[in-house]
């Protein structure tokens, strides 16, 4: 895939690529990762290392770090073809399953130690003498919320794709079950 620097002439694939790649940069991921995992989403083949690299413009040692980055989240996986030596890779196209899986890794990856450290922070302010109480208080605050953040994530994760489907899309019912949100009245 050539730059592309007229949006309104690329093809649809090349802008969904192009574009996943921009929003995992704002999400913090690495753009040639989003875009090399844009285009196994997209592919309705197997695509190896070379196949990746010549299709998106990205240099080939680039390309091979992206993919195990995205085995690694388990994104992607490889897969044999027949009479080819060389690894191929297919994405997890469920975009239900998809969305788990990044939420899985990401609260390995950024959740989990957040949580371990600020434990660390209140176990040694309870030990601390001269600690400002409110200081202390607001630690806690943050402990309590990442435990309850972490639980809720916990017991999402483990709702079943169709139904954690059904319960998305029903939006704003499920808040004015719960009596909250919606339209406010003046």
């Amino acid at each position: 895939m050539t730059e592309i620097t007229d949006m309104s002439d690329a093809s649809a694939k090349a802008k969904f690529i192009l574009y996943w790649g921009d929003m995992g940069s704002q999400w913090g991921v690495n753009r040639s990762v989003a875009q090399i995992h844009a285009l196994l989403f997209l592919s309705t083949e197997p695509l190896n290392a070379e196949q990746i690299s010549s299709e998106l413009g990205i240099a080939r040692s680039n390309v091979s770090n992206s993919l195990k980055e995205l085995v690694g989240w388990r994104l992607i996986q490889r897969v044999p073809v027949a009479g080819d030596r060389r690894e191929h890779f297919v994405a997890e196209t469920d975009v239900w399953e998809m969305a788990l899986l990044i939420t899985k890794g990401r609260k390995e990856r950024e959740i989990d130690p957040a949580i371990r450290a600020i434990d660390i922070c209140v176990s040694q302010a309870e030990n601390e003498p001269g600690l400002h109480p409110v200081v202390l208080g607001r630690m806690h605050d943050m402990q309590e919320f990442l435990q309850t953040a972490d639980r809720w994530s916990e017991q999402m994760l483990s709702v079943p794709k169709a139904k954690l489907a059904m319960l998305m899309k029903m939006g704003d019912k499920v808040l004015s079950l719960l009596k909250i949100g919606g339209k406010k009245t003046e």
